[in-house]
């Protein structure tokens, strides 16, 4: 599974405004919505939010990747936002964080999820990488950015 398939012009927010982490995470997991079964965003919502209560997803150098998972989805649903401020997210440097990257997969699929997680995490700890999506302004840009680095990233 690429990451990149994961996103789609609804899931990828170049220029979110948001407060604080929670406003960040409300935008995120709603712009999900027209693809998630009815009923099922609330049980997203509930997920990522308690991931987060449990430890913060601001992994350092301005990047939070929050997850969860939930049991009455099928399949892996990611969206990806590039903040238009940096916000305080309690992240482990605690610098504030400027690009999310959410992810959230069924409740059996722990297997593929902790993969996901990896790959998102090995791709977004590259600074070229992250400095190319910062240049981007638009969702098919940076969507067209993470398939290159995809592609890439496997094929030397």
């Amino acid at each position: 599974m690429n990451i990149f398939s994961l996103l789609n012009e609804e899931t990828v927010l170049p220029n979110l405004k948001a407060k604080d982490k929670a406003e960040i995470l409300d935008k995120m997991i709603s712009s999900l919505e027209d693809m998630v079964p009815d009923g099922e965003i609330e049980e997203i919502r509930e997920a990522v939010f308690e991931r987060e209560r449990i430890m913060s997803t601001g992994v350092g150098k301005g990047l939070a990747i929050p997850h969860g998972k939930a049991s009455g989805i099928t399949q892996t649903y990611a969206a990806f936002a590039i903040l238009k401020e940096p916000v305080d997210y309690e992240a482990i440097d605690s610098e504030p964080v400027n690009m999310v990257f959410l992810l959230v997969g069924p409740q059996a699929s722990n297997n593929l999820h902790i993969k996901m997680l990896s790959r998102i995490s090995r791709l977004m700890n590259n600074t070229e990488f992250r400095e190319r999506l910062r240049s981007c302004s638009t969702a098919e840009e940076i969507i067209e950015a993470f398939k290159k680095e995809e592609h890439v990233a496997l094929n030397g």
